[in-house]
């Protein structure tokens, strides 16, 4: 027997190994075509492991569905960071999640599948609190800066987060993604252009 300690890393470790398979699978071939037996398999445990870390497959699904969008979160705040923040930190993490959503394990699981298996609703929930709430303040910073009229970025943030959404459904759907994903950020920041703040023109002398 382990201190408990040891007994709970053990419990975090193993609980990692099979969100990480699963996500892995579900990515792949899709929810409803990947069994607990396939996921435990996979990860080298045993079927009643799985189920003492979770208590069915959509529980589990869940736990990778929160990961991924953590992952986003990350992918997309460094994407900002790195342009520089402001209005082009914000477009390149616009960027960032059209790209992020080509991976099978992000597109599939996060546009695709988690609003049919959690229901709409608690993908929502879920969603609000991470890539939702990043957007949400990202765009609200900008207003704050005077670079975005007045509004409501909860609002705003939804309606983008739904139309990045579907912007994936494009690119994964297309020939060329890349040429389809420069195609579509160029539509969804001309539709964010429309919310930027203009400057009035100084008068003529």
């Amino acid at each position: 027997m382990g201190t408990p300690r040891r007994q709970r890393e053990r419990s975090e470790t193993t609980a990692a190994r099979l969100v990480a398979v699963a996500a892995q699978l579900f990515g792949d071939e899709g929810y409803t075509a990947v069994s607990t037996d396939d996921i435990a398999a996979r990860a080298g445990l045993t079927k009643g492991a799985l189920y003492h870390h979770f208590a069915d497959k959509s529980a589990l699904f869940r736990a990778v569905f929160v990961q991924l969008q953590q992952e986003l979160v990350s992918t997309l705040t460094a994407a900002a960071a790195d342009a520089g923040g402001g209005w082009d930190g914000f477009v390149a993490g616009v960027d960032a999640f059209i790209r992020e959503c080509e991976r099978p394990s992000i597109g599939r699981i996060i546009v695709i599948d988690g609003p049919a298996v959690l229901g709409r609703d608690e993908a929502r929930t879920v969603e609000d609190g991470y890539v939702g709430a990043l957007l949400t303040g990202a765009l609200s910073r900008l207003q704050e800066a005077g670079q975005l009229r007045r509004g409501d970025s909860a609002v705003r943030s939804r309606l983008l987060l739904g139309a990045l959404c579907e912007a994936a459904i494009v690119v994964a759907a297309a020939a060329d993604s890349e040429r389809a994903r420069k195609a579509v950020l160029s539509e969804v920041v001309a539709m964010l252009d429309g919310l930027r703040a203009r400057q009035d023109p100084a008068p003529a002398a």
